[in-house]
């Protein structure tokens, strides 16, 4: 049972128990002989039902032309409950047979959780798969703005949960300073630039009216004077989007930074186009049969994978397009030796999805490799309307204002608590409140109370045993069963929140903890003077308690305060 989670090792002794069951009645003839079903065993939805539950008679029932319940009769009658460490077990409902564990059970596993202490909730499930999460990678042509800002909390909360669960993970921004978007930023900056020096000029229709790139050249005119005014029109957008990108890059990188976002790479799109990387990979596609040439421009065969048409990869003037450049970039991904790529993009790129998988598969690779969360749009709320505008600039909120507005803290909670899937209103008056409506401050204020307890125990003179020595036994109240388990399904929700790439999940976890908590508080007095043995228990219960906020908090990039 080696790298099993305190309730994977209940599982596996009950599945152990269920399996050597079986056998004995095929041995008896009762249940004919057969394969071994794929079973689960698994929490009962419904409390009162025992503590795990198993499928394995439903499964069976058709080869053994049984009714599934008299499987589970057969096989309970012959299950040992003293070597799977149970104390009962039933057949319930259609068929699932519930087995509740010997009383003392969750005493063994608190026992556990305090011994791993700050590596509680870490394990090897991953087992040093080397993954890739690419996210938020917004066009560095204006400020990040809410899209970003639930990119971003979620990409770098799944990317701790997958490092948790045992994967090697690489936090990926691919910076878009290639194609059309930087001609028409160029054209932007040039004609900001130029009216900043009093000459007439002609704004693109199609062009950045971002009040930050007037900013940006405001700034240049300021170190430089006019010292472009007169240069080559190519040359001066030359030079100008060299300082902006720069600047923009550099703003990005520091907001994402002020938001706890750390990025291991910044792959640069125009450095496909320099080192040949595009050409290189529309080769591999030519040799496969991928490519054929139609009125001039160069396309990749999509309806040979399933999709409704064919895609332009290199147009009629030569230049390649984004699709092109995109395809080169999740080449270079894999050839980088990534066994998962996970992109976070707009619910917008959903047409993209199936054919970026489709030209992974004509490069070679398995199209599942490469998975895709699409995120959906964020509202935000302020006295029961909709926010569109900001009060600063005139047109989108950024993550630089909200963060201001309602805090790091906040700001992250809220854009993970959801699922990626799911459309978002973000209430900004929820988010400032101190109290027990708003998540965030509900799971912390959790922390902080548990840390103020620690505090007045020392100062009362209540000592904490060593884990080996506390005897936990003593926490038999229904509260503190409750909390501690739910403390020992943690390790099992890190894993399946990365495994199925949920971060929200840790959200809700996090929030059913405290919520455990806080009614524990309510119905056990922690520090009792009259018995020092149930307070050195309760103490190092809820010492385990503040340990799983912290790191499921830190995980989420949320912080965990010791005061409120």
């Amino acid at each position: 049972m080696e790298n099993l989670t305190v309730i994977e090792k209940r599982k596996a002794s009950i599945k152990e128990g269920l399996i050597k069951a079986l056998e004995q009645a095929r041995f008896d003839g009762v249940l004919p002989q057969g394969p071994l079903p794929e079973f689960t065993v698994e929490t009962p939805r419904e409390s009162g039902r025992g503590d795990f539950a198993a499928n394995i008679a439903m499964l069976l029932a058709r080869d053994a032309k049984m009714p599934p319940r008299a499987v589970a009769a057969a096989l309970t009658e012959r299950l040992d409950l003293e070597s799977a460490s149970l104390a009962s077990c039933e057949v319930a409902g259609p068929g699932f047979i519930n087995c509740s564990l010997k009383e003392g059970w969750l005493a063994l596993c608190l026992k556990e959780i305090t011994e791993q202490g700050a590596s509680f909730g870490k394990s090897g499930k991953g087992r040093g798969q080397k993954v890739q999460v690419e996210f938020v990678s917004a066009n560095p042509t204006g400020e990040l703005h809410m899209g970003n800002a639930r990119g971003a909390a979620l990409g770098d909360t799944l990317a701790s949960l997958l490092s948790m669960a045992g994967y090697e993970v690489q936090r990926e921004f691919y910076v878009n300073d290639a194609g059309n978007q930087i001609e028409r930023f160029a054209a932007s900056l040039e004609a900001r630039y130029l009216e900043i020096l009093g000459q007439e000029t002609v704004f693109p229709e199609d062009g950045y009216h971002g009040e930050d790139i007037t900013r940006t050249m405001r700034r240049l005119y300021e170190e430089v004077g006019d010292k472009y005014a007169n240069m080559d029109p190519s040359l001066r957008r030359e030079f100008l989007t060299t300082y902006a990108l720069e600047k923009k890059i550099t703003s990005i990188r520091e907001t994402l930074a002020a938001f706890g976002v750390e990025y291991d790479v910044w792959f640069s799109e125009q450095s496909l186009h320099d080192s040949g990387a595009i050409v290189k990979t529309l080769e591999k596609l030519r040799q496969g049969g991928w490519l054929y040439e139609k009125e001039g421009a160069v396309w990749l065969a999509c309806t040979r994978f399933g999709e409704e048409k064919d895609e332009v990869l290199i147009r009629a003037n030569g230049i390649p397009t984004y699709f092109a450049a995109d395809i080169a970039y999740h080449d270079n991904k894999f050839r980088r030796g990534f066994d998962k790529v996970i992109n976070i993009w707009g619910a917008d790129h959903h047409g993209h999805v199936a054919r970026m998988k489709g030209a992974m598969q004509c490069l070679g690779y398995d199209r599942e490799r490469l998975e895709v969360i699409l995120m959906q749009l964020v509202r935000l709320m302020s006295g029961g309307e909709i926010l569109r505008m900001s009060k600063r600039t005139g047109t989108y909120v950024t993550l630089a204002e909200l963060m201001e507005e309602v805090g790091v803290d906040a700001a992250r909670f809220f854009f993970v608590m959801r699922s990626a899937d799911s459309q978002m209103d973000f209430d900004m008056d929820l988010a400032r409140k101190q109290s027990a409506d708003n998540p965030v401050f509900y799971v912390q204020y959790a922390h902080a109370r548990i840390c103020s307890i620690l505090t007045a125990a020392e100062k009362e003179g209540f000592s904490l045993p060593a884990e080996e020595d506390a005897d936990f036994g003593l926490l038999r109240h229904e509260s503190e069963l409750a909390l501690i388990r739910k403390l020992a399904d943690f390790p099992d929700e890190i894993v399946y929140a990365a495994k199925n790439r949920e971060p929200h999940r840790i959200a809700v976890y996090l929030l059913e903890l405290a919520t455990a908590f806080h009614n524990f508080y309510t119905n056990c007095r922690v520090l009792d003077g009259d018995d020092k043995a149930l307070s050195a228990a309760r103490l190092l219960l809820v010492k385990s308690v503040a340990g799983v906020l912290a790191t499921g908090l830190g995980a989420m990039g949320v912080s965990a305060p010791k005061k409120m």
